[in-house]
């Protein structure tokens, strides 16, 4: 189902303060995130403009191992009941930047709005760890999530750029290796298309994501050797056959429009529970701002009532 969504009315007070966030962005992001900067400034960059974002009232935060890997939990506490599973979280940054701690804003609102547990997990980046560490890493808590007793049809994995093309790999690789489907994907403007080759060009510009830093990023992270197109690191030239419903969300003002659209619409013909969401006039991963942009917490919202009916109680 593909669906062009219309920010509500109670949005549209905002316009001020979307042009405010999306010249910011494109000044301390996309100009400073990106060649030749170097990478290490890149990542400092990244955790300054993600650490003053405001958490979600109401959201425990608790740091803890899983799979060996540190991860930080984030868990409801209001009095609201908890909803049943857990959503493991896969944090975005082009697999070089970020870590559990530049999205955890992003993980506790959505923790608040769905009323479920979400785990975000430090899996390793590039350069020093290339493809396929993440994806290894990512099924290896995804595993266990399943060895601590929860079913898998109350598991969700879920991502931002990234890691929203981390989530659908991994949950081609469970196929792969015969492990169950969880109940769901959830993907933020999910890169799908390693070729690079069908960019989106917005009117209004992409006030994030630089071609250039596009680039860089993937040179980094895929190994000598391996196609661009190899299915493995571009689900959206894999056989989705058998894979869990699939939710994906994506602002049209980014390059990756087309990454999700295709994708979607991949899916959709192989037969997967699909619903796409395109945002006018938004960025990408706009759901970042959540508590501070409406129609980020409308997006995330919309998250929970999609997951509502697919994770078993």
């Amino acid at each position: 189902m593909m669906i062009r969504m219309h920010i509500p009315s109670e949005t549209e007070d905002q316009a001020v303060l979307r042009f405010l966030l999306r010249t910011g962005l494109r000044v301390l992001f996309r100009g400073l995130i990106r060649p030749p900067v170097p990478l290490a400034l890149q990542r400092a960059v990244l955790r300054l403009l993600t650490c003053c974002l405001p958490q979600a009232r109401g959201v425990r935060l608790e740091r803890a191992m899983l799979a060996e890997l540190p991860c930080e939990w984030h868990r409801p506490v209001k009095t609201v009941p908890a909803a049943p599973g857990v959503v493991l979280y896969l944090h975005g940054g082009g697999f070089v930047l970020g870590g559990p701690n530049t999205h955890r804003a992003l993980a506790s609102h959505l923790a608040h709005q769905t009323h479920m547990a979400v785990v975000a997990i430090e899996y390793r980046r590039s350069p020093e760890h290339p493809f396929p560490a993440a994806r290894d890493d990512a099924l290896r808590a995804y595993q266990a999530l399943l060895d601590d007793g929860h079913s898998p049809h109350q598991i969700v994995i879920a991502g931002d750029s990234a890691g929203g093309n981390l989530s659908l790999i991994t949950g081609l690789r469970l196929r792969g290796v015969g492990l169950p489907q969880p109940a769901a994907y959830v993907c933020f403007s999910p890169v799908t298309d390693f070729t690079g080759t069908q960019l989106h060009a917005p009117l209004a510009g992409d006030p994030l994501i630089h071609p250039a830093w596009l680039a860089q990023v993937l040179a980094l992270y895929v190994p000598n050797g391996l196609a661009r197109d190899d299915p493995t690191l571009s689900p959206v030239f894999a056989d989705c056959r058998g894979l869990a419903p699939i939710l994906i969300q994506v602002g049209e003002d980014e390059v990756l429009l087309n990454d999700s659209v295709r994708m979607a619409q991949h899916a959709q013909a192989a037969g997967v529970d699909v619903v796409l969401q395109r945002f006018p006039d938004l960025w990408h991963v706009f759901q970042a701002q959540a508590g501070v942009l409406r129609a980020a917490d409308w997006a995330l919202a919309d998250v929970a009532v999609f997951l509502r009916s697919r994770v078993r109680t």
